[in-house]
């Protein structure tokens, strides 16, 4: 039976996908070299580990809606799930790479999203906590199955400009914020009143009021 284990290589952004996504490179090993693995169905659940990395005095402003203030981040601070991405690994005997894509966003109601936006420099931790399927031959040739088990798992450390180069390829220097309907609406009618050419003129204008008057 295959003895499976597995290793994050790389990480990189997808420049062409429907979606914003980051490739992660795996390397995947049989301890068993000269038995032939058919196919594995793998799936991954990946976390980012936040306790895991210090935090600058710009990150811990940024991280107040997540963690609240940080003299309460050492019960606050919890491992994120962020995605849990599948790939099928064609087959292979003693080791193969494969792919996992993850999709992103840029949406800030998102903890993810809020969380890679508030780290300027330096690697995120991540955990891969890995299952599925081997499907795999014995020594007769007969095709046997296999489920991996729940212990195998694999720590990456991205560096967080492969995100920030995923947001800017996929959205150039923009970010996305939802509203409510009827903020938007009121928003509308004010863009539309004083004839602004942009949406950004439109927060531009108000902020600059509210600064002067503060």
């Amino acid at each position: 039976m295959p003895e499976l284990s597995f290793e994050v290589l790389r990480a990189e952004p997808v420049l062409y996908a429907p979606s914003p996504s980051i490739r992660f490179a795996l390397d995947v090993r049989n301890a068993i070299e000269d038995e032939r693995v058919e196919s594995v169905a793998l799936q991954a659940q990946l976390r980012i580990e936040t306790k895991l990395r210090p935090y600058d005095a710009r990150a811990e402003v940024h991280l107040v809606e997540l963690f609240g203030p940080r003299e309460m981040w050492k019960t606050s601070q919890r491992s994120m799930l962020w995605a849990q991405p599948s790939v099928t690994a064609p087959a292979f005997r003693g080791r193969t790479e494969t792919e996992l894509c993850v999709p992103c966003t840029y949406d800030f109601e998102v903890a993810t999203a809020k969380y890679f936006h508030a780290i300027e420099h330096g690697g995120i931790p991540l955990l891969f906590l890995f299952s599925g399927t081997v499907f795999y031959r014995d020594s007769s040739g007969a095709l046997q199955i296999a489920q991996i088990p729940w212990s195998q798992e694999a720590s990456f450390r991205m560096p967080v400009e492969v995100w920030k180069q995923t947001m800017e390829h996929y959205f150039p220097n923009s970010a996305w914020l939802r509203l409510r309907k009827d903020i938007f609406d009121r928003l509308y009618l004010y863009k539309a009143g004083r004839t602004l050419p942009t949406w950004e003129a439109a927060p531009e204008e108000l902020l600059e009021a509210a600064l002067v008057k503060a």
